[in-house]
């Protein structure tokens, strides 16, 4: 008997994890439907990754004028010692393009996949309330935590995509642009490698399991972007402090960070996970 018992344990967990999918997939393909959701912000994920950045790069890295080109430097300061015997051309423009590159656009791809997958998640939840169609999941065969892991897959998977695949084209932009006045391709670097697999991921988790624990709460979806933009602002300054070096520039920082994210992330999964229940999906409260 006991012999059964354990064989059906893996079992189980597949069947959890493929209604999880299910419902993550179901989701998903809505969103991919509703080009009123997705639209704008694909054309502000380009506007931030691809257009702004590429075009004042751009400029930047094409400046004659000699006087601009020294009020460049000295406002942006030196490039870094492996990079200063590389430089082709005015040093200004160089130095300036560097800076705005690693420094002040790059950070964005933090800020803009947290917008994205905070958008998704703080309407998962609430929005079938309001669609009706959260009688369906309540009835459904899902437990509650496997709804709720579809519903948080739901929300990570575009963030994650938007990250990597906005930071990809990102980063060729910079070394096409950037990259010639240097001495080659140069980004990412060391520092922003640790932080698009180290600190990235949990703190797009963690805005998210915070976001969802809000929509299974509030009253309407106009509620649960509010709250959402609450739960946001504080992970993006931190994440966007980090990223630009602001705090600091270190690699030890980069892992500190990234572990407590980590860590929250974990905790506030187990925590939040309890937030959904049957009755709020069908809005009884409870």
């Amino acid at each position: 008997m006991s012999a059964v018992s354990v064989d059906a344990i893996p079992v189980r967990r597949r069947r959890s994890r493929s209604r999880a999918w299910t419902i993550a997939r179901t989701e998903l393909r809505q969103l991919r439907l509703a080009r009123d959701f997705w639209l704008p912000l694909a054309i502000i994920s380009s506007m931030f990754f691809v257009i702004i950045p590429g075009l004042l790069l751009l400029l930047i890295t094409h400046v004659h004028d000699v006087k601009l080109a020294k009020q460049l430097g000295d406002i942006v300061g030196a490039l870094p010692k492996s990079l200063r015997s590389h430089v082709h051309g005015a040093k200004g423009p160089a130095q300036a393009s560097y800076a705005l590159a690693v420094n002040l656009f790059a950070p964005l791809a933090i800020v803009v996949p947290l917008t994205v997958s905070s958008a998704v998640g703080a309407n998962t939840i609430i929005g079938e309330r309001e669609r009706g169609s959260g009688e369906f999941l309540a009835h459904s065969p899902a437990t509650e935590r496997e709804i709720y892991t579809g519903k948080l897959l739901a929300a990570l998977i575009p963030g994650y995509f938007t990250a990597f695949v906005g930071f990809g084209i990102y980063s060729l932009i910079v070394n096409l642009t950037v990259g010639p006045r240097v001495g080659g391709w140069f980004f990412p670097t060391a520092n922003w490698w640790l932080l698009m697999a180290w600190v990235l991921p949990p703190f797009i988790a963690l805005a998210l399991c915070l976001i969802l624990a809000i929509s299974a709460r509030v009253s309407s979806a106009a509620a649960a972007q509010q709250a959402s933009a609450l739960v946001t602002l504080p992970l993006i300054v931190v994440a966007y402090s980090v990223a630009s070096g602001t705090i600091g520039d270190s690699t030890t920082l980069g892992l500190a960070v990234g572990a407590v994210a980590w860590l929250l992330a974990l905790v506030a999964l187990f925590r939040s996970s309890r937030a959904l229940s049957r009755e709020r999906l069908l809005g009884m409260g409870g």
